[in-house]
């Protein structure tokens, strides 16, 4: 087995694991067999299990995150997070488990103290960058930070709906909902 496929396979089978039973009730031992390889090997790629999972959350959820923000081409602003949301319908499983992975840690359900930190610095920027986004559109920017509030629990929603739950929402129903939030505050002719 190629050192590259072996490293893939262990963070596929600890992405499941970590999903399965949580960041304390996963153990290397446990990826190891279901890897089908020893303990050292593991430890070759990775010191421990922190470090394993540092890589999943810190690497590659946050590049999942920008391959997916990569991919919206709407420039509207119902158009955009539409698009943004209806793009996890079409996740791949491996890309699903690593998101839903990524949430749990955001939600503070799993990780360790840094690992929450991290994540809530991360939300903390979260709003910024969809103010810039959505600030242009405004008919009142005073009203940004309760409707950037309102727009990010709905994206919240839709993203546990969509990733943790497993469940299929329909582009159409995706923006209604965003529409909701949205229309009252939004420019005329800027939808």
């Amino acid at each position: 087995m190629e050192d590259t496929n072996l490293k893939d396979r262990i963070k596929k089978v600890a992405i499941e694991h970590f999903n399965k039973n949580g960041y304390h009730g996963t153990t290397i031992r446990n990826i190891a067999n279901e890897v089908n390889c020893s303990l050292p090997m593991i430890y070759y790629y990775y010191k421990s299990k922190k470090e394993l999972f540092d890589e999943i959350i810190t690497n590659d959820y946050l590049q999942l995150l920008k391959r997916q923000s990569k991919k919206l081409t709407k420039s509207d602003a119902i158009g955009f997070y539409t698009e943004l949301v209806n793009n996890l319908n079409s996740l791949s499983d491996f890309d699903r488990h690593l998101y839903r992975l990524g949430i749990k840690v955001y939600m503070s359900f799993d990780g360790d103290e840094e690992h929450i930190q991290a994540m809530d610095e991360y939300e903390e920027s979260i709003y910024p960058r969809h103010a810039e986004i959505l600030m242009p559109y405004l008919i009142n920017p005073a009203d940004c930070t309760v409707i950037v509030r309102a727009l990010i629990h709905l994206l919240d929603t839709l993203i546990i709906e969509i990733v943790v739950k497993g469940r299929y929402i329909p582009e159409e129903d995706i923006r209604a909902e965003i529409s909701l939030i949205l229309s009252n505050s939004i420019k005329p002719g800027t939808l």
